[in-house]
């Protein structure tokens, strides 16, 4: 057999060239020993006649030798687990390897044409990323059939064989047979085509023909149309970044067409590529697109994204480019992250994941205003006129409608320009121009102490702060160049740092920005409806300089192993003075900073009907100002965790909090007592059962204990009054009904009363899916169960109506006992094989202080389905009454806090007792996390 002539899969501008042995990941002849495989392919084939036949010895030989292949480089890659570029090129070899043998096997043994007529050609390409020579894994196979006209019965003989063969090989491939003339009219019409062409590399086949479609693209279709590529290009991307979340921080980012991903990288190539007829990215330097040191940004953050992406397709075995949770700690294990520092190595590994993304962008933004300056990419036209009329101040110039440095040496004379020119964007509503922007990258170095310290600077930051209205826009582009951590120092450990849980939706900084950014919102009254109490103090007067600082620095002690609350406060001891903060507001920031969680804390795993909860929150923050100045933070801090985090149960929970608290700080915590909210809390009832004999009324209040009086509102009390009214030992009586302004179900049931009723009701429950928010159940003196929870579907949401004649089904057949919750939910209590590398270490607490009635058990743990469940039963078979529990979730952290009292209405004071009961309640979700695992 003759060899065709074939195009190596080196990035080269010329067919043929052949690649250095330093561009493989291992020896070429270990990737597909070709010659080695069509001798042997040569003599098995010597006799055998039949097509079929000799189609599957083809097979048979190329699956091992493919085999052998992809398990050497996988292999490989393990070992060298960084060499991306040197692996996708491998594998491009590979396939190279098996297509073209493919080839010569279709055109020599199964369809010979001893003397080719001029139509009957054929030329292999490959195409997108394949012609790229970039093949990950899985990688699909793109090929291009390249006839000089109509396709001939010969031509499609050999395509049909060649296909047969590779879908044989179970190869993922795309293909088109088309003419050169095929090609210029589909690229025409079709961008997607365009690209996959511009990308074309010669295989196997009929050279010639390969030369003259190079040629005409070039001439015909490519010249002379680089700005409506351009546009096309830029057009698709925004697209695809709309689908993909629109930003780069998401949690579990595509790596290919998320922001910041690969094909943002592709699209610059394309582009230059398509401009400039370069081969490789390195070429943009010479053109001065890119700096040197831009370009080995651009070239690290591809390998790095190429290591990620190829490490994804050998975990899942199949094309794969979501970096989801369970996939980023295998990831990092591969690439060799470990844990330090007090952070698990997936966090180290998405923190570089995360810069990356943000390189990628920079690079974007400088790419396509050199485009603009080259004339080659339209600039946006009604930003332009609304922005010439801007007048900038002395040494300063606007370039493309962007703000930029009229002379670079006198610009850094003054290290004070180096803030001053985001003030002056700020100002004046500019974005800074790449020129800019690449300036105060490369001069961070002036950024010193003295600087830091300088009372000008302090001032120049202060206002971008405090003055301009909109100060995430400022925030997040001095952190993105790298100025907000060189100012601030201890900012930059926390750029770009990831928190491994589902909870938190964005990178500790981003996070802080988009607080401070809420902060902006409601100071705008954009928010006066969602966010009243906190809009209404910000409108009262409020200290900004210090919520705007304690914003800034709240989460600055994350990622240490110490509690970032405790750690953060010591830093902001010396970074607030430093800012130009006097004694008493840096003691304030520092008090912030430290107990930023206090009121979520309280609001959410708390049980803030009873006086106790309240008062000893009023003890800690002391005066209406720190009060207020917490509500605020407290609330900015919740938004900014993410979208779809603030809801309206956490915002009753702060509001009610918020209005005792204040109450009691203006009238004395002594007011906050039992007997008078007892004495308010029948008496409002006796307003609302207005309508009922006064006899009945009587009865009704006096049937309950005080804790009932004080854990209810009066509307569900007068739910409890009707379900009570006339019930007999035997009956349930329940009312599900939605409440919005909660955000939840409100679940009442009333019944005789008897042990493990708690337990019960959340076994029947977790079996229809609710998640509990909140709940409580009281006994009444004539010995009946009075107890309410709140609900949410898997969604948050409250229940839909048309859902609750199920979930009154289900609770009245596990009380029939038709259903054990115990056994009905062992195959429901799964967690999600995404969600199961979220670690969350066991804690159990007692409180006795905590409430004058109750012992306070708080466990903080691993969420999943039946939890709540678990734990209540085990409580019960302990002969412990459940009075009230809190639920809060924080992803897929829970914290469970129950108000206990043993068998005989006391509190838990014995350690011994507390011990015993914390090892069955450990063992209760080790066997469950155990189950959820299975």
């Amino acid at each position: 057999m003759t060899l065709p002539q074939e195009a190596s899969p080196a990035r080269a501008s010329e067919p043929g060239a052949v690649p250095s042995p330093d561009d493989l990941l291992c020896p070429a002849s270990e990737v597909f020993d070709q010659n080695s495989i069509r001798a042997d392919l040569a003599r098995a084939l010597e006799d055998i006649g039949d097509a079929r036949t000799a189609r599957s010895v083809v097979v048979e030989h190329l699956d091992r030798a493919r085999k052998a292949g992809e398990a050497r480089l996988e292999a490989a890659f393990r070992q060298a687990p960084h060499k991306a570029r040197h692996l996708v090129l491998s594998q491009a070899t590979l396939i190279d390897g098996i297509v073209t043998t493919a080839f010569q096997v279709a055109t020599e043994h199964l369809h010979p044409l001893p003397n080719p007529t001029e139509a009957e050609r054929i030329a292999v390409l490959a195409v997108g990323g394949y012609g790229r020579a970039e093949m990950a894994p899985h990688s699909d196979v793109d090929l291009l059939f390249l006839t000089p006209y109509k396709v001939t019965p010969w031509a499609e003989s050999v395509v049909e064989s060649m296909l047969y063969i590779l879908w044989d090989l179970r190869l993922k491939v795309g293909h088109a047979t088309r003419t050169v003339k095929d090609c210029l009219r589909l690229g025409r019409e079709d961008y997607t085509i365009r690209t996959a062409l511009l990308e074309h590399r010669y295989l196997c086949g009929h050279a010639p023909l390969a030369a003259e479609l190079k040629d005409r693209l070039w001439s015909e279709l490519f010249s002379g149309t680089g700005s409506d590529f351009i546009e096309a290009k830029l057009a698709e991307r925004a697209e695809r970044h709309k689908k993909q979340g629109g930003q780069r921080y998401v949690l579990e980012p595509n790596i290919k067409e998320g922001k910041g991903g690969l094909r943002d990288l592709q699209t610059l190539y394309w582009i230059a590529k398509y401009l400039h007829r370069v081969d490789r990215a390195a070429q943009l330097v010479d053109l001065g697109v890119f700096s040197r040191e831009e370009y080995t940004s651009f070239n690290q953050a591809e390998t790095f994204l190429w290591a990620v992406r190829c490490h994804l397709h050998y975990i899942a075995r199949r094309a794969m480019d979501q970096l989801t949770f369970d996939l980023q700690v295998e990831v990092a294990e591969r690439m060799g992250y470990s844990d330090h520092s007090g952070r698990r190595a997936v966090e180290h590994f998405m923190q570089d994941y995360f810069r990356h993304a943000t390189r990628v962008g920079e690079l974007t933004r400088i790419f396509l205003t050199a485009l603009e300056a080259r004339h080659v990419k339209r600039e946006p036209m009604l930003v332009g006129l609304f922005r010439r009329k801007r007048k900038v101040r002395p040494g300063y110039v606007i370039l493309q409608n962007r703000l930029s440095v009229a002379d670079e040496t006198s610009f850094l004379a003054d290290k004070l320009n180096l803030l001053r020119i985001f003030e002056e964007a700020m100002r004046t509503g500019l974005l800074l121009h790449p020129n800019a922007m690449r300036l105060i990258a490369a001069n961070l170095n002036l950024i010193d102490d003295a600087l830091r310290e300088d009372r000008e600077a302090v001032q120049i930051f202060l206002d971008l702060l405090l003055r301009h209205g909109n100060p995430e826009r400022g925030l997040r582009r001095m952190n993105e160049l790298g100025v907000l951590g060189a100012f601030i120092p201890e900012f930059e450990p926390i750029v770009a740092m990831m928190q491994f849980n589902v909870y938190h939706h964005y990178t500790v900084d981003e996070h802080t920005i988009q607080c401070i950014s809420t902060l902006a919102q409601i100071e705008r009254n954009e928010l006066v409806e969602e966010l009243p109490i906190a809009s209404r103090i910000l409108a009262d007067g409020i200290n900004r300089r210090v919520i705007y600082v304690a914003l800034l620095l709240h989460d600055i002690g994350k990622g240490r192993p110490e509690d970032h609350s405790v750690l953060g406060a010591q830093i902001a001891r010396r970074v607030a003075p430093r800012l130009g903060l006097n004694a008493e507001e840096c003691e304030t920031v520092e008090w912030l900073v430290r107990y930023h969680l206090l009121m979520s804390d309280m609001a959410q795993k708390r049980d803030i009907s009873d006086p106790r909860t309240v008062r000893d929150f009023a003890k800690a923050v002391k005066t209406r100002k720190r009060l207020d100045l917490l509500t605020v933070l407290t609330v900015c801090d919740i938004r900014g965790v993410g979208p779809g985090t603030w809801n309206n149960w956490k915002a009753m929970l702060l509001r009610q909090l918020y209005r005792d608290t204040a109450e009691a700080l203006e009238t004395g915590l002594e007011d906050l007592n039992r007997d008078k909210r007892e004495d308010e809390a029948k008496r409002a009832l006796r307003d609302a059962l207005s309508d009922w004999d006064r006899k009945d009324v009587r009865a009704e209040t006096a049937r309950h204990y005080g804790p009932y009086w004080q854990g209810l509102t009066t509307e569900t009390q007068v739910v409890f009054a009707n379900l009570l009214r006339g019930i007999t030992d035997d009956e349930i009586r329940i009312d599900l009904r939605p409440e919005e302004d909660r955000d939840a179900t409100r679940a009442c049931f009333v019944l005789a009363d008897h042990p493990g009723i708690f337990s019960r009701l959340a076994g029947a429950l977790a079996l229809v899916g609710a998640n509990v928010v909140d709940a409580r159940t009281y006994t009444s003196k004539d010995g009946y169960a009075t107890a309410v929870f709140w609900i949410q579907d898997a969604d948050g949401h409250p229940y839909e109506s048309a859902r609750l004649p199920r979930l009154r089904q289900m609770i009245e057949k596990t009380f029939r006992g038709e259903v054990v919750a115990r056994e009905a939910l062992k195959d429901r209590d799964k967690i999600k094989k995404r969600e199961r590398q979220f670690r969350f270490p066991t804690s159990v607490t007692f409180d006795n202080e905590g409430s004058e009635i109750y012992t306070i058990i708080e466990v903080d743990t691993r969420d999943r389905p039946g939890l709540l469940y678990d734990l209540t039963r085990t409580l019960a078979a302990n002969n412990i009454y459940i009075a009230s529990a809190v639920i809060a979730t924080f992803g897929a952290q829970v914290v469970d806090t129950f108000y206990v009292k043993d068998m005989f209405g006391l509190k838990l004071h014995s350690r011994a007792k507390q011990e015993a009961l914390e090892r069955k309640l450990r063992q209760a979700i080790a066997e469950g996390a155990e189950r959820a695992q299975a």
